[in-house]
């Protein structure tokens, strides 16, 4: 008999989703639900020699439906950036059973009008490179912010899925199932472990995981807990039993060999339960009382890390500008 592994005993308990823009990861790994992406995939992809061809034709594509009036109130590259990312996620799509998860521009973090024009014209070009693309395999990814959060509302009322991203704390896991969202994004580390070589989290929020999903089911909330800003296999397997889990393609790797799964306990087979809020909050009609208590969860470094991670992927957004930009050059 094949030993198993480690994917497939993750499987076994949790929905796997990969985090990539690569097609070939997408179908040598499978299957996967969802694919989820955010700026810093998309550059790490477009980067690629292969997928110059994609940006030379976003960029053409960009300026024609600019010309067309099409869009209004947007630059060239930052248009084509959008359309090369859907282009990327359209290849991924038929390999995939679930959605397709794009992120809104960073910049647009603190305007929920900004960021609800940005998510429809994604959508637009969805059906715009594909036409007939079904809709309701589009996911938009938006930042936790209030903003954001009030975005997210007006983008679920208008029959468009979202998932809270970059989310630190129970404060925001709330709202963001009380604006309907239908998934979040715990990120088990702060996103800088990904950007500053030798910087480890000194605290994971592997537990705040649990405690989410443990109030969601209290709560009857239909939202979904999705981890993401994973950095091993030890993290991802204490999660096992999570509504759903992103990985990244190293992971993945390590996670597909024979007898990886390991002897350990997923943090969902705790005899301890997590101490749940001894009745439901409510921040959805209180904005005031949703920033303070957001700034004071651990004592500020909640909003610290969300803060670090909307610069990190602006800075991202950046480089996605410049590298189209040099495309047209070359």
């Amino acid at each position: 008999m094949a030993s198993q592994s480690g994917l497939d005993l993750l499987r076994a308990r949790t929905i796997v989703d990969c985090d990539t823009l690569n097609e070939q990861v997408v179908k040598n790994m499978g299957p996967f639900h969802d694919c989820t992406s955010n700026q810093a995939i998309a550059y790490g992809e477009l980067s690629k020699p292969e997928n110059t061809g994609i940006l030379s034709a976003s960029v053409s594509e960009a300026r024609k439906l600019l010309t067309s009036g099409r869009f209004t109130s947007i630059t060239e590259a930052e248009l084509a950036v959008e359309i090369a990312t859907v282009k990327l996620a359209l290849k991924i799509a038929p390999h995939i059973s679930g959605h397709v998860h794009i992120q809104t521009n960073p910049y647009y973090s603190y305007s929920t009008e900004q960021t609800v024009v940005n998510a429809l014209r994604i959508v637009q070009l969805f059906q715009h490179l594909h036409p007939g693309f079904d809709q309701s395999r589009i996911c938009i990814k938006i930042p936790s912010t209030w903003e954001g959060m009030m975005a997210c509302r007006a983008l679920e009322q208008a029959g468009i899925h979202t998932l809270a991203t970059t989310l630190f704390s129970l404060a925001q896991a709330v709202l963001a199932a009380e604006v309907g969202c239908a998934y979040i994004a715990p990120y088990v580390n702060q996103l800088k472990v990904h950007f500053e070589p030798g910087f480890s989290d000194p605290n994971k929020l592997l537990p705040l995981c649990v405690l989410i999903q443990k109030y969601y089911e209290s709560a009857r909330a239909r939202t979904q807990v999705l981890p993401a800003s994973l950095t091993s296999t030890s993290e991802i397997f204490a999660l096992a039993g999570v509504h759903h889990i992103t990985i990244a393609p190293g992971l993945l790797e390590q996670l597909s060999q024979p007898d990886s799964a390991p002897e350990m306990r997923s943090l969902f087979d705790l005899d301890v339960p997590p101490a749940l809020p001894s009745e439901p909050l409510s921040y959805v009609n209180d904005e005031s009382a949703y920033r303070l208590s957001f700034s004071r969860d651990m004592h500020g470094a909640s909003e610290e890390k969300l803060t670090q991670a909307v610069n990190i992927f602006c800075d991202m957004q950046d480089k996605l500008i410049q590298l189209v930009k040099s495309s047209t050059t070359n």
